[in-house]
């Protein structure tokens, strides 16, 4: 059965003119204690000459990252059959592989390619759904790899992948006392990076529209703080906000007609709401404390944003319609940065405690907190659109890089680069 394979929005990303720069690599750190054993066999393929990339090693790299899969080495397998006709049980009970994904390469008349692939489950020795194909040019060879990891992940877990997602991130390269600032886009797994905008002077809070087509963004002009947002298939960007005084974190509605942004025009740091098509400014709170760091709820009804009026930051919830203010944490020193996942279950934020600072997850319903991670200079935290990961700014030899850590904590990875420090992540929602 031929699956419908819609590569519109990722082909128009990757169609940006600013030179690719060298990508962020994975180093798997943790994981959980219990991996579902999966075979990834590699495809197999008769042509002459050598395919853009090895689709199954790929998807492999994908399903280990997640930290739910365990591989079963390539050259432990005792065959590589290519159809799930050709599957012999015994072998892979042999290597307590629970399921196999077997797959082929076939090159088409008009230059593309055609990739086949079957999931079988090794215990019932039926297949997982049904035989899939994808046509796919060359350049989309990873595309068809993420969309593979996804349709598995899906399978087998019950839970949307986001294999073929994209992350935002800020570089900061060359002379540290006069940087060069980069605005990259890459794919979920630190590779094809390619730059979105190059400044002088520094760049911040880049955050996706709900379609993934556009971003906004902080970029200093002439040391002032100014908010663009921009289409990234075209690279049409346009100025938003340039008030007098700060003009920061941008954060697109749900519905993505509007951006929570924080501007300090009337003197002190509020959070303001922008109609993007009218350009209508609404102020939402009015409070001599600073208010800033906002985050919409997934229906739209609130902002989650981060402010003093306290004592020491902590995080608030805005209701859009009335303007009450509520407190929503209480544990740690403060609590900054805050995220919530898609169901709205999960609060992700910055937390400090005897002085370091961590990324930390507080459940809504019953208010537990649980610190996920032990490093101890962690910012910036972006959530994966299934809410299974979390991606954050961290520290490491004294550079910044990006890490990403499980919404349970048990799974951990690094996407350190050779490219200066990284800061600043954003998690892309899913394309529509």
């Amino acid at each position: 059965m031929k699956s419908k394979f819609v590569l519109v929005v990722l082909m128009a990303l990757l169609t940006l003119s600013i030179p690719a720069r060298a990508q962020l690599v994975i180093e798997i750190t943790s994981g959980a204690d219990q991996l579902l054993p999966v075979a990834v066999v590699p495809f197999g393929y008769t042509g002459s000459t050598p395919l853009p990339e090895d689709v199954a090693g790929i998807v492999q790299s994908d399903l280990l990252r997640s930290g739910v899969f365990q591989a079963i080495p390539r050259e432990n397998m005792l065959s590589l059959p290519t159809s799930a006709k050709d599957v012999f049980y015994r072998d892979w009970r042999l290597l307590k592989a629970d399921y196999v994904l077997v797959g082929n390469v076939d090159a088409n008349a008009n230059g593309t390619y055609r990739i086949t692939y079957e999931l079988v489950n090794v215990l019932t020795q039926k297949r997982v759904g049904n035989k899939e194909a994808l046509d796919v040019k060359p350049s989309n060879f990873r595309d068809a790899a993420h969309f593979i990891s996804d349709k598995i992940y899906e399978q087998l877990t019950g839970i949307r992948g986001a294999f073929s997602t994209r992350i935002l991130y800020v570089t900061a390269e060359g002379n540290k006392a006069a940087p060069t600032f980069k605005l990259q886009v890459a794919d979920a797994d630190g590779y094809r990076p390619q730059v979105v905008v190059s400044s002088q002077e520094p760049i911040l809070s880049p955050s996706w529209s709900a379609d993934g087509r556009y971003i906004a963004y902080v970029m200093f002009r002439n040391r002032r703080p100014n908010i663009f947002i921009q289409e990234l298939a075209t690279g049409k960007q346009q100025q938003l906000a340039q008030f007098r005084g700060l003009n920061g974190a941008p954060a697109w509605s749900p519905d993505g007609k509007k951006l929570a942004l924080v501007l300090s025009k009337d003197n002190n740091p509020e959070i303001y709401t922008l109609d993007i098509a009218t350009k209508k400014l609404e102020r939402m709170t009015n409070h001599y404390s600073i208010d800033t760091e906002p985050s919409w709820e997934p229906d739209g009804n609130g902002i989650i944003f981060t402010s003093d009026r306290g004592g020491n930051p902590q995080i608030y919830r805005l209701d859009v319609k009335s303007k009450s203010v509520e407190r929503v944490t209480f544990e740690g020193e403060l609590n900054t940065r805050a995220r919530l996942t898609p169901d709205g279950r999960y609060l992700v934020t910055v937390q400090k405690n005897d002085g370091n600072y961590h990324i930390a997850l507080q459940d809504m319903k019953t208010g537990r907190v649980q610190v996920l991670t032990q490093t101890y200079l962690d910012e910036s935290p972006s959530i994966a659109p299934n809410g299974s990961m979390v991606m954050y700014a961290t520290t490491e030899n004294s550079k910044g890089i990006l890490a990403v850590v499980s919404v349970d904590g048990l799974v951990k990875y690094k996407l350190p680069s050779a490219d200066g420090d990284v800061r600043e992540p954003a998690w892309s929602p899913y394309f529509k």
